[in-house]
């Protein structure tokens, strides 16, 4: 027969591991009510639910990766990022942040330091088709980049034309539905 405190000790656990998923599951269906909220388009209000609900769970990794899309939804690219720094110094085996900051750093013009942030959110992720779809369109702009620069010294034969015309297209296409 188990010692009385063992069995106490046991229940305790348990309750806690219970209390645990039920704080998972309740971050999980506030994450999902506030991007309702802003896929409606409160955005604003959902920013604001988002912050008083920071100031009781400030490491809840979901809610502020959420703030952190929401603010790069309504081009406040500069608190996003900031956003996604901080997840990745808190929580640096996520991959989504390094993913979100790096499509941030691609649209200002950084994309050196958007493939190293690519390339990380696939280290943690080897499977995440979003990091590779966009690590693709980073090397594709680097090869456009690299092409033009190659065209302006030599002037270019045809094929180095060709591939530069065909890689601008692509880069300008619309992306697949």
């Amino acid at each position: 027969m188990p010692h009385p405190l063992f069995a106490r000790v046991v229940a305790v656990l348990l309750a806690c591991c219970v209390n645990v998923s039920a704080l998972a599951a309740d971050s999980d269906l506030r994450v999902a009510a506030l991007e309702r909220l802003h896929r409606g388009g409160e955005s604003a209000k959902a920013l604001q639910q988002i912050d008083v609900a920071l100031a009781t769970r400030p490491n809840d990794a979901g809610l502020r990766f959420l703030q952190g899309v929401i603010y790069s939804d309504v081009r406040r690219d500069a608190e996003a990022a900031q956003v996604f720094e901080r997840l990745i110094a808190d929580f640096p085996e996520l991959p989504e942040p390094y993913n979100n900051l790096a499509v941030l750093v691609a649209q200002a013009g950084q994309l050196d330091r958007s493939r190293e942030l690519l390339e990380l959110s696939l280290r943690n992720d080897p499977g995440y088709r979003t990091a590779h779809e966009n690590l693709g369109d980073v090397y594709l702009r680097l090869a456009v980049r690299a092409w033009e620069s190659a065209a302006g010294t030599a002037g270019g034969d045809a094929s180095l034309r060709r591939k530069l015309k065909l890689a601008r297209e692509l880069v300008a296409a619309p992306p697949l539905p």
